[in-house]
């Protein structure tokens, strides 16, 4: 007997919170290219039309959603628009970068509205229908190197990604009795329109090459396949994990010694 493509997404319906560019945007044409009726939420309705529309010319299924994560009134709009959901990505975020003792109570509040409680609520909603639904489901959270590792001058981001990594396994335990995996991916330094400028200088790139083992940037294509995989059924016995995309910045140390010939 045939067994079933256990990487397809035939039949499952995705919703991508971010899809209009970087990460999320690939991720969404990730799941679409795997099968799966992909819904793309963002706030920047026209890109997302553009890349829906782009990726039903290659006969896959996509529909752009107006959301704003950092508006409650738009996050549960959403949701409940999506309609019933089998798998949920959460890509959608923000960043500041400076001296901690700068920040000010409105740059804290933006950023864990944003990437914290926005995703919060979004996920609670949307969850509370898998279980009504009762098929189980995929969550994926986007978090980042600092879920993981102390960085500087990004403090009140590394506040949200290291909770949204405690999330991810608290719900992992939670929910795993209704056939719901929860699982969390770290990338590393993915080059985005959101740090392509911090990344130009010389000395930045040359730091890179010298710390990490792959010593190239990511991008956000590296980050989907990994994204595709948890949403599929050969991933029902892998929950509550944080997962790097990193080069192997997170897991190795690189010197200058070499070895005599």
């Amino acid at each position: 007997m045939a067994q079933a493509n256990p990487f397809s997404l035939q039949g499952k319906t995705a919703l991508v919170a971010g899809a209009s560019r970087g990460i999320g945007q690939a991720v969404a044409e990730g799941l679409a290219r795997a099968g799966a009726r992909t819904i793309l939420a963002a706030r920047s309705v026209k890109a997302l039309e553009r890349i829906a529309a782009s990726l039903r010319e290659e006969g896959c299924q996509a529909v752009p959603l107006e959301m704003d994560i950092a508006s409650r009134a738009s996050r549960l709009a959403a949701a409940e628009a999506a309609g019933g959901v089998d798998i949920l990505i959460n890509v959608a975020g923000t960043n500041v970068r400076k001296n901690f003792a700068d920040f000010t109570p409105e740059e804290y509040d933006r950023l864990l509205n944003t990437n914290l409680t926005g995703i919060f609520e979004l996920t609670q909603a949307v969850g509370r229908g898998m279980i009504e639904r009762g098929r189980g489901g995929k969550i994926i959270m986007i978090g980042s190197l600092t879920s993981i590792l102390g960085v500087p001058y990004v403090t009140v981001y590394t506040v949200t990604k290291a909770a949204l990594a405690g999330l991810t396994r608290s719900l992992a335990a939670e929910w795993g009795q209704y056939g719901i995996q929860v699982n969390c991916i770290a990338p590393g330094f993915i080059l985005t329109d959101l740090n392509r400028e911090m990344w130009q200088p010389q000395h930045m790139q040359d730091w890179l090459k010298a710390t990490q083992p792959n010593p190239r940037m990511g991008t956000p294509g590296d980050i989907a396949p990994l994204a595709t995989f948890l949403s599929s059924t050969g991933a029902d016995y892998i929950t509550g994990q944080v997962i790097t995309v990193d080069g192997g910045l997170s897991s190795s140390c690189m010197w200058p010694f070499r070895p005599a010939q």
